[in-house]
């Protein structure tokens, strides 16, 4: 069995990263491809150093741009890289244009397609992450879900291809690398509050709308817990876009730092008070045993409920207003959350390599047609 392991951003890595360490484990045959789709270094290079996964052997130098040019031109160098390689399987991960560009290349070629992170819903189809989970899932041989609610969710629709429980690959990241990470990483002696607030803001509805953040920035300017900000390279482009950067960086409230590799940024989710973003995979990690950390989801809803249900997150919009209530009233009652990880015991990426090989022995994945069995779903071991 030959696997094309596919990946294009900073959080594709981090949650490829127990998968490929599986496929080592295992002797596991790969290919690793990355289409490059965060094109700066901190956003890719760092990460696949730190992590120590090797270099991929495919760099499709796709970049930035609009949706249609960007998943055209990983869809475009992905087949060439497909047809070149003949793997068995591509695995994809996740939600991206590099995803949805993966999965229909192979599916084009009549590869199978698993689908890392699969099921996940917040059915709002308006969102583009909405749109290439559910393209890639329908078209995907077998689906690797972290959750029982993900994987719900996929047999509702009557997916064609065989679904798995398996956790959720981050808590792998995280149980591995935040001991190795609190050793090497300096970030803390660049705090200047030993109390603080960590916050990440990147997503296209957050950032893209003058109005929106600007009232984000009131949050964060009016909080009263200092904020730590790493700010995301497009939300840079968006503060100086519309006038607000010199006031996020005059801000007595706010410590700006640039976008950090992935131990900096595992040792400030650890040492934080509590955490604001609009990020799905940080709900995630937050609920880690070594991390544990309370999260104000900045959006008006979820694709990790579970991290809700487990108390470890809420999910607060963006009005000023509603959003820095939520916070005081939170820390005024204190948040000492006894629930347990709802992603997994962190054995995700074995548990989808174990998988994928008892599937491959069986013959039993291929591309999804109208003969498959509907409605199968598994706990992978």
């Amino acid at each position: 069995m030959k696997l094309m392991i596919v990946v294009g951003t900073r959080p594709e890595i981090i949650k490829m990263a127990s998968v490929i360490e599986a496929c080592d484990k295992f002797k596991v045959d790969y290919t690793l491809v990355h289409t490059d789709q965060h094109f700066d270094e901190n956003m890719s290079e760092v990460f696949i150093t730190e992590l120590g996964i090797g270099r991929p052997d495919y760099h499709l130098s796709v970049g930035s741009g609009y949706h249609g040019v960007q998943t055209g031109k990983a869809l475009a160098k992905l087949e060439r890289v497909i047809m070149e390689d003949s793997p068995d399987m591509v695995f994809v991960q996740g939600d991206t244009n590099t995803v949805l560009a993966g999965g229909l290349a192979a599916a084009k070629l009549g590869v199978p397609v698993g689908h890392v992170e699969a099921g996940l819903r917040h059915f709002d189809l308006r969102v583009p992450e909405e749109q290439n989970r559910r393209l890639v899932d329908h078209i995907s041989s077998l689906l690797f879900a972290p959750t029982r609610q993900a994987c719900t969710n996929l047999l509702n629709e009557s997916v064609l291809g065989r679904t798995y429980v398996t956790g959720n690959t981050v808590i792998d990241a995280c149980n591995r690398y935040v001991p190795l990470a609190e050793k090497k990483s300096k970030v803390m002696s660049t705090v200047r509050s030993k109390s603080f607030a960590l916050v990440t803001i990147h997503r296209a509805e957050n950032v893209d709308n003058r109005s929106q953040l600007s009232g984000l920035m009131d949050i964060l300017t009016n909080n009263a817990t200092p904020v730590v900000f790493p700010i995301h390279p497009r939300t840079v482009m968006r503060l100086k876009r519309y006038g607000l950067y010199s006031r996020v960086m005059n801000s007595d409230r706010i410590q700006t730092i640039p976008a950090v590799g992935y131990f900096d940024f595992l040792v400030l989710m650890k040492n934080c008070e509590y955490i604001l973003t609009d990020s799905g995979g940080i709900q995630e990690e937050a609920t880690s045993p070594s991390i544990r950390k309370f999260v104000f989801v900045l959006r008006d809803n979820t694709d990790r409920p579970e991290s809700v249900d487990a108390g470890f997150a809420e999910v607060v919009g963006t009005n000023p207003r509603r959003v820095l209530h939520a916070i005081e009233r939170q820390m005024a009652v204190g948040w000492k959350c006894r629930g347990r990880c709802p992603f997994g015991n962190g054995k995700a990426g074995e548990k989808i390599v174990r998988a994928t090989m008892d599937a491959y022995k069986r013959g039993s994945y291929g591309v999804p047609c109208k003969s498959s069995k509907l409605g199968q779903s598994h706990l992978a071991r």
